[in-house]
């Protein structure tokens, strides 16, 4: 009678434990510090020399987006990039991404100035892609909600560009 009611206990246990387990996977991922909104499933990198590191190593491309928290024009862009599955899926699979809240010391990446929301990429032989910019002449690097076809285009030329040039 004892080996059955430790039998039992056991298998109440074991019963317990693995629904639990199943509970705690579903449960959604707490926001990651580094996404700061821009989307939680893709890897972000700290700073942008650490994306020149990984861009070199990866072989693939360093999207750095320049941004403020508290700028409207890019809150309005960082919320249609989270949520566009396109853009998310190539930003984790094909880049190294860095979302940036100040300047770097790297002149390259304010060509024609310090302007937010501004959107740059590097390719993995850390030269700034001056050829890949937006719609505007006045801020080459600038995209609003509604250019988010333009970004994607741009994304795939940056992704295209480092498999033929490298």
């Amino acid at each position: 009678m004892m080996v059955y009611s430790a039998l039992a206990l056991c298998l109440l246990l074991f019963t317990v434990s693995s629904n639990l387990a199943i509970a705690i996977q579903k449960e959604k991922r707490p926001p990651q510090t580094l996404s700061r909104g821009w989307g939680d499933d893709i890897t972000w990198v700290q700073t942008y020399e650490e994306g020149l590191f990984h861009a070199r190593k990866s072989n693939k491309p360093l999207m750095v987006i320049h941004h403020l928290e508290d700028c409207q024009y890019c809150q309005a862009l960082k919320k249609v990039f989270a949520q566009n599955e396109e853009i998310q899926e190539m930003a984790q699979n094909n880049f190294i991404m860095l979302n940036l809240m100040h300047e770097t010391i790297d002149k390259n990446l304010s060509p024609d100035g310090q302007y937010v929301p501004r959107i740059m990429f590097v390719d993995p032989s850390l030269r700034v892609r001056g050829d890949i910019t937006g719609r505007y002449s006045n801020r080459l690097y600038a995209y609003e909600p509604q250019d988010l076809p333009v970004l994607i285009e741009n994304m795939k030329k940056a992704s295209r560009l480092i498999q033929t040039e490298l």
